[in-house]
């Protein structure tokens, strides 16, 4: 049981803005490191998008590129997964974007009605947040989808087309299936290394700031992602168990990190980049797969994903609000293009309003600077077609190599890429490109954030407090299993990953609420008495199935 008695549920209070979070423009604007493998989706891309079109230009058949783009693009999903689940969440990508994109044709090809179509893509850019958000596809997420479906509403063709139009987009689909799994053959555990290496990495710094909060959250769900990439298969190899042997001693640091030394963890780490075998850490011998009871592990498997979507109705209202209304608003002005006002406000939407307004700042500064880009890039793609098919790959691959830096940053070089395609069936004045992005851009800011901030997210308080039972429920487990002298086997060590999970969800949905402006007062001093007695948990759980004692004779 909880050690403390938590009170009620607070009393709902409403924020003024101002109180609710900082709004900073600097931040939003800040650059990070390069992600340790942004040269992967920059080249997949480029491999992936590269023969289809320069096949249709030699074809002269570029008016398809479009089309090809949408099967292409999908290569850029699932880098983080291992490619047995790599193989599976790209596919069901490649199907979700043939599925929107056959949506969009039909009714593009049943109406002309522009009303209709930016309701209809409104719609199919709220679906594709829901999904990608409650299936955990990582980026580029729906953004790509909602481009791609949105900007095919407005193209205009018959029923007698819409099979030519997919063939082309499926065949694509596929070849971005081979580009992602390809580095397989060479590298075939390399997702599952990456995710040890930065959860060892991030308990090292965890041990070094032990009284650094955040640090701790953050080496926690490290240790967590971790699991999730190694347990998302059941195939369990050689250097699959010594991996699994080296997240234990990430979590072994959490639990006792006085007797860790952060240089051993962070020696590990930069043994796991390259192709040499798995270090063998010391103390842990086959033996020790009960302890790890990794068969216990996979059969506690995540919520079924109707479960995962109710949380997410309010964000998909914003969506589907935001972006409905900045196509109307686009249509009102007299502009030629509202899917574009409609795909800005859809990019915007992130877990709180807080963050949609960093996203929002973002959007349209990349977008801005990406428009100056247009206008000198302009003249080099008109020197001819396989001009622009080049500048349209160098775009490619400039916009994912800078994305993970900030994404204002790869807005730079996606902006004039989406202008450059408008342009594949035929040519068209850059000054009225120019004018129209940068009018929906606007629009779809503004009017994209309204909607965030009109659609208030009510759940992001019951979420705190499902967290917070959810975790005392798995305290509780997990205690009345350390209280057993001989507890089932396997059954301690699937209860501390259960636990491990409850405290990781309790951490990410604390974070949500706090960047909602309209909520209830936050339980604060509750969720850190409960992270606290959670990770104590955690760590006397880790003692009692020895790992604890094995680091101390590895130190």
């Amino acid at each position: 049981m909880s050690s403390a008695t938590p009170p009620g549920p607070s009393r709902a209070r409403r924020l003024h803005p101002s109180r609710a979070g900082r709004l900073p423009l600097a931040d939003a604007l800040r650059l990070g490191r390069p992600s340790d493998i942004w040269f992967k989706p920059a080249l997949s891309v480029v491999v992936a998008v590269a023969p289809p079109n320069l096949t249709l230009l030699a074809l002269g058949r570029l008016d398809l590129a479009m089309y090809t783009m949408a099967g292409s693009l999908c290569a850029l999903y699932a880098h983080d997964r291992p490619y047995a689940a790599r193989a599976r969440a790209l596919a069901w990508v490649v199907a979700g974007m043939l599925g929107g994109l056959g949506v969009a044709l039909v009714t593009a090809s049943l109406t002309k009605n522009a009303v209709v179509l930016v309701t209809v893509g409104a719609l199919l850019a709220a679906a594709q947040k829901t999904l990608c958000d409650a299936t955990r596809i990582g980026p580029p997420g729906h953004v790509v989808l909602a481009f791609i479906t949105s900007a095919s509403l407005f193209v205009p063709q018959s029923l007698g087309e819409v099979p030519g139009r997919l063939a082309p987009a499926a065949a694509a689909g596929a070849w971005a299936w081979i580009v992602g799994m390809a580095p397989g053959l060479v590298r075939p555990h390399g997702p599952e290394r990456r995710a040890t290496a930065h959860a060892l990495n991030a308990a090292a710094g965890s041990v070094e700031a032990p009284d650094d909060a955040r640090a701790g959250a953050a080496a926690a769900a490290a240790v967590h992602t971790a699991w999730q990439s190694l347990l998302s298969t059941g195939a369990r190899s050689a250097p699959r168990r010594a991996l699994e042997r080296l997240v234990v001693r990430a979590e072994v640091a959490l639990a006792a990190p006085a007797d860790t030394d952060p240089e051993g963890l962070r020696g590990w780490a930069r043994d796991l980049a390259g192709t040499g075998p798995v270090p063998r850490p010391d103390g842990l011998g086959d033996a020790a797969d009960e302890l790890l009871g990794v068969e216990a592990a996979l059969a506690f498997g995540e919520r079924p994903l109707l479960g995962r979507l109710g949380p997410l109705a309010p964000i998909a209202l914003r969506t589907a609000l935001g972006c409905a209304l900045a196509g109307y608003v686009s249509l009102a002005l007299g502009v030629g293009r509202p899917y574009w006002a409609l795909v800005t406000a859809a990019s915007l939407y992130q877990a709180n309003v807080t963050l949609t307004w960093r996203r929002g700042v973002q959007r349209v500064v990349g977008n801005l600077v990406g428009v100056l880009a247009f206008a000198v890039l302009a003249p080099l793609a008109h020197v001819g077609q396989a001009a622009l098919v080049l500048c349209c790959l160098a775009l490619n691959f400039g916009a994912e190599a800078l994305m993970g830096r900030n994404y204002w940053l790869g807005s730079v070089c996606v902006t004039p890429m989406a202008l450059l395609i408008t342009e594949f069936a035929h040519s068209q004045r850059s000054g009225e490109l120019i004018a129209d992005r940068v009018l929906d851009t606007l629009v779809g800011a503004l009017v994209g954030f309204l909607a965030a901030v009109a659609v208030t997210n009510r759940r992001a308080g019951d979420r705190i407090e499902e967290a917070l039972s959810a975790v005392g429920r798995a305290r509780e487990h997990a205690a009345g299993l350390l209280a057993e002298e001989y507890p089932e086997s396997g059954a301690l060590e699937s209860a501390r990953r259960g636990l491990s999970a409850a405290v990781v969800d309790l951490r990410s949905a604390a974070d949500a609420a706090a960047g909602e402006w309209w909520r209830r007062a936050l339980p604060e001093e509750r969720v850190m008495r409960a992270e606290q007695a959670g990770h104590r948990t955690l760590a006397a759980t880790v003692r009692r199935q020895g790992l604890h004692c094995r680091e101390g004779a590895q130190a």
